[in-house]
């Protein structure tokens, strides 16, 4: 197989980390941003050889167009390009503070459709390549508690829908990677409101419990999972989207499926609204 030249944001921890070292062992180079120079300084002493790591602030727009032209001019070529970074805020959307929603919708989303159309111009000139986005199950479903980290995760699968259309002719293609819940640091990584004693017997407080005692299952095995993105990356036509593990599975499938019944039910009052001097 030939070397592929990977572009990873978030490499320090979860997911972007399984890959940076299973792409590194099949001897790929990989440019990975971090946001913090001390973390910068220790993944480049401990892979050194054909990865490099860069600074990024998903928060700071300039900060995102200057990491992704560095990378390409210093790489020459980048194959594939993996928006990884984020994080999850878990909270009631009472209970959530104006600031949280503010970063959450910032890093998530905002962050990811900049690195997007920073990346767009130079695989446009290079002839091609692909993205692969890390979206989530939770971007086809939701759980109470994480209001708009499904919000961030919806509207990029949205985006990127919208955008691999009009790319599509260029040579660039897309995945959209939903992995259901999988253990990796993404629990401890939660930014968490303040709870609020009037949800505390509702479906958001049983969510609260259950992350809080242990009871919610993750099936996922990050390792795995990043195993099968990459294939997926290596596969000359992958699919739009990619779901993973059978939580994520089980779940989606239920969700359209559900979706698809109900819009089935209106179908004469959706034709009721059409105009009729057609």
């Amino acid at each position: 197989m030939t070397m592929k030249t990977w572009l990873i944001t978030g490499v320090s921890s979860g997911l972007g980390q399984e890959m940076t070292q299973q792409l590194l062992a099949r001897g790929d180079r990989v440019v990975g941003t971090v946001r913090k120079k001390e973390m910068q300084l220790d993944l480049e002493q401990r892979y050194g050889g054909n990865f490099r790591a860069a600074l990024l602030d998903l928060a700071d727009i300039a900060s995102i167009r200057k990491a992704i032209d560095r990378a390409f001019e210093e790489m020459g070529q980048i194959d594939v390009v993996v928006s990884n970074a984020g994080y999850g805020l878990f909270g009631a959307a009472e209970e959530l503070t104006n600031d949280q929603i503010d970063q959450q919708i910032a890093t998530n989303l905002t962050g990811s459709i900049q690195i997007i159309r920073a990346a767009l111009p130079w695989l446009r000139e290079q002839g091609g390549g692909r993205i692969i986005q890390i979206s989530s199950e939770g971007g086809q479903i939701a759980y109470p508690c994480f209001s708009l980290y499904h919000a961030t995760k919806w509207g990029i699968e949205g985006f990127v829908e919208s955008v691999a259309q009009e790319v599509a002719p260029l040579g660039i293609d897309f995945i959209i990677v939903e992995p259901g819940p999988t253990g990796t640091n993404f629990g401890s990584g939660l930014v968490r409101a303040t709870p609020m004693e009037i949800y505390e017997n509702t479906p958001a407080g049983a969510v609260r419990r259950a992350i809080s005692d242990g009871s919610f299952v993750l099936k996922g095995d990050a390792a795995r999972t990043v195993t099968a993105i990459i294939s997926a990356a290596d596969s000359a036509r992958p699919g739009l989207r990619l779901a993973l593990g059978s939580t994520a599975y089980a779940s989606i499938s239920t969700a359209l499926a559900a979706r698809l019944e109900a819009i089935k039910g209106q179908q004469q009052i959706a034709h009721s609204a059409d105009r009729q001097d057609l």
